[in-house]
């Protein structure tokens, strides 16, 4: 489509002309810095978006086991809280009942968190610089807490297990802050640094312990155990990128949890997941910096999702469920109740993506089918579970929150492997996915509204500047007269505008009569042989031929050469002129009257013979023009009255002999001395092998041309 801002209007030109000067320097380097951080930004989210770190999806357990609430974002922007009432069959199938209820909140929600704590559900979301707490009742209305304000952006959110209504909020300047009902808000450790190395990426993050009164701090480079109510700067390193972990070069941390939860099958409760690209580590408090488990999870995308689920039935290993930006999700087994040391208690599962059903969909026509691979490849922004247990077999239910906005849920029926165990770090294959026939009539009725809605109009467009004051425009002057009420009122309700709505129209001016041409005798002719009366013409053209017949005007054909000389003859000034010897068929000049000086304006004009003439020849020109008889031709001799001096014509034998000269003197040479040609010479006639040219006179005998002096 081009670059649409290559197209500038007239006024966009005026004002870069009048600003210029004063804008061109700032203008230029706040935009150069805006572009820069942008770009930069940009690449970052390229390679790692963290905004969603945790996930923006949750579940929400309600007053029945099989009933919950999902809360979720939607819109646009993603700026509105959206709380789902969902109740799930013996079959793991969901039912949606009635529409959701939403939140409006001043930004887009990045991460939701739920826990239940002295049987109170609470619920926190974080947005990009606010941070919000609610209540949730037995009927599932949330009661808001309290809403705060982070200036220099959150990055992360953590409710307590211990206490109701803790919460723990980070911040891109490196400061923790933890509020409570009690004790408000308060700042309990800040380090714009990072803990091992330096590492550009502002991103913090932080979690509870077994203790109370204890929190972890995370950063790229590592996680620490900070006191609240110990001296500022003291702490405890538990995990960092280096040799005690075998890290690989370039591991960050991506995503820390704590595991110990309270409840009769829990993991120990000292027990910490810590995520990087490349492997997941289970850290225990009391051994720091030495990993209890280390498993490379050979995710494609960074694991930024994480969520642990309660045993399926008493014995049973806990799950846990591993999410990627991408959509890939793992399922793995930990095992390690008590004083045991925690492992995993079988190889991690892949589950299916959404992008493995793409083959399940019928075949569409190719701009159809990228439109549904692009919309089912979207990252993954959300991720919930919830488990099912029954007599014969548990059914884990989990949820996907896309960054298109879809929330894709895929049904799991765990069953008992009584195989012998294999070794835990290779990864079992992805199950097969099977479709049920209400999740074939679901995934039709979304593919269809998915291909009705319109794609997006390009974000781009023309821009448009109204700075009439600055640049000196004049408003344009408003149209005489008022639109008629009744093509308002067709405007106002989307109807065909019709004649009547319009009012009467304005008279439009007639259009201008042709300009009378010149006389035509054949039109007129013609025009009155076809109107009948053709004799009374006839008659009326003879009549005008017995008037007075007006001579037409005749263009004098006069060549431009013939005409300069006549003009020449009537302005040179023969006083100065060297008189060559008399000839007796000549008339004398001193019986020639002196023709009268012509004005400059005809001066001009009379010069342009000289144009064509060399400047060395015009003299001798000259000398030849003063020997000619103005009235050569003229019966007796007589000389023209001095009247007629002044616009003295040639005749057709004075006017063959200029041009004669004229044509000799444009090919003769000077001489080699640098004299002029004498004018006796230019009297001599050009021989040519057709015919010779009479001479000029017949008192000089005929000469042969001059070889141009050689």
């Amino acid at each position: 489509m081009g670059c649409p801002w290559a197209y500038l209007s007239h006024r966009q030109r005026r004002f870069s002309i009048l600003g210029g000067p004063i804008l061109g320097k700032s203008v230029v380097n706040l935009l150069g810095e805006l572009l820069h951080e942008e770009l930069a930004m940009r690449w970052e989210q390229l390679l790692l978006d963290e905004a969603f770190t945790g996930g923006a999806l949750a579940w929400l357990p309600g007053r029945m086991p099989r009933v919950g609430q999902l809360v979720y974002p939607a819109g646009v922007a993603l700026d509105r809280l959206y709380f789902q009432e969902v109740r799930l069959t013996s079959g793991g199938d969901p039912r949606i009942f009635g529409d959701p209820g939403h939140i409006q909140l001043r930004g887009p929600v990045r991460q939701v968190v739920t826990r239940t704590v002295q049987g109170e559900p609470l619920l926190a979301v974080r947005s990009d610089y606010h941070c919000a707490l609610w209540k949730v009742s037995q009927q599932g209305q949330p009661a808001p807490l309290q809403v705060l304000q982070v200036k220099k952006g959150a990055t992360g959110i953590s409710l307590s297990p211990h206490l109701p209504a803790e919460l723990a909020i980070c911040s891109r300047s490196g400061a923790i802050c933890l509020w409570t009902p009690q004790d408000g808000l308060r700042q309990i450790y800040k380090d714009p640094e990072t803990l091992v190395f330096r590492d550009p990426s502002p991103w913090r993050w932080a979690d509870f312990t077994a203790h109370p009164r204890a929190l972890t701090v995370s950063d790229r480079t590592g996680v620490k155990v900070i006191d609240t109510q110990g001296p500022p700067g003291c702490g405890l390193l538990l995990f960092r990128g280096g040799a005690e972990a075998s890290c690989q070069k370039g591991e960050r941390v991506m995503l820390t949890q704590y595991l110990g939860e309270c409840g009769p099958d829990s993991l120990q409760p000292t027990l910490h997941l810590i995520c990087t690209q490349f492997s997941l580590y289970l850290m225990d408090e009391r051994l720091p910096l030495v990993p209890m488990l280390k498993w490379d999870h050979s995710l494609p995308s960074a694991p930024l999702l994480a969520r642990l689920l309660p045993a399926p039935r008493p014995g049973f290993p806990r799950l846990l469920l591993l999410g990627g930006q991408g959509g890939q999700l793992q399922l793995l087994h930990i095992a390690g109740e008590g004083a045991s040391t925690p492992r995993l208690a079988g190889p991690p599962q892949s589950l299916p993506s959404r992008s493995d059903s793409l083959s399940s969909f019928p075949l569409l026509e190719p701009k159809s089918q990228w439109r549904l691979q692009e919309r089912l490849q979207a990252p993954t922004i959300g991720l919930a579970a919830t488990l099912l247990p029954s007599a014969s077999t548990t059914t884990l239910s989990l949820f996907q929150l896309s960054a298109a906005g879809d929330i894709f849920q895929q049904r799991l029926h765990l069953q008992e492997d009584s195989g012998p165990p294999l070794d835990p770090g290779s990864n079992s294959h992805a199950p097969t996915a099977s479709w049920s026939p209400q999740a074939t009539a679901c995934c039709r009725r979304w593919l269809k509204a998915l291909l009705e809605v319109p794609p997006a109009p390009p974000v781009w467009t023309t821009p448009t500047f109204s700075h009439r004051r600055l640049l000196g425009f004049k408003e344009q002057q408003k149209v005489e007269g008022k639109v008629p009420e009744g093509l308002r009122a067709a405007m106002a309700k989307g109807r065909l505008v019709q004649q009547r709505d319009l009012g009467s129209l304005p008279t439009a001016e007639p259009p201008p009569a042709p300009e009378p041409g010149p006389e035509d005798e054949l039109s007129e002719r013609l025009e009155a042989a076809w109107e009948g009366p053709a004799a009374a013409w006839w008659e009326q053209q003879q009549a005008r031929g017995l008037g007075p017949r007006k001579q037409p005007k005749r263009h004098k054909r006069r060549t431009q050469l013939s005409s300069t000389f006549s003009s020449l003859s009537g302005r040179l000034d023969l006083s100065d002129a060297t008189s060559p010897p008399h000839s007796p068929d000549r008339t004398s000049p001193v019986s020639r009257p002196r023709p009268p000086v012509t004005p400059p304006s005809q001066e001009m004009t009379q010069e342009l013979w000289a144009q064509c003439v060399p400047s060395e020849r015009r003299q001798t020109l000259r000398d030849y023009m003063a020997k000619l008889p103005l009235q050569g031709d003229t019966p007796g001799g007589a000389s023209a009255p001095p009247s007629q001096t002044s616009s003295v014509q040639a005749t057709p034998s004075r006017q063959r002999t200029l041009l004669d000269c004229t044509a000799k003197l444009s090919l003769q040479r000077d001489t080699p001395g640098g004299a002029p040609v004498l004018s006796s010479q230019t009297s001599s006639t050009q021989a040519t092998p057709s015919r010779q040219q009479p001479a000029l006179s017949g008192s000089q005998p005929h000469r042969k041309k001059p070889r141009m002096g050689f």
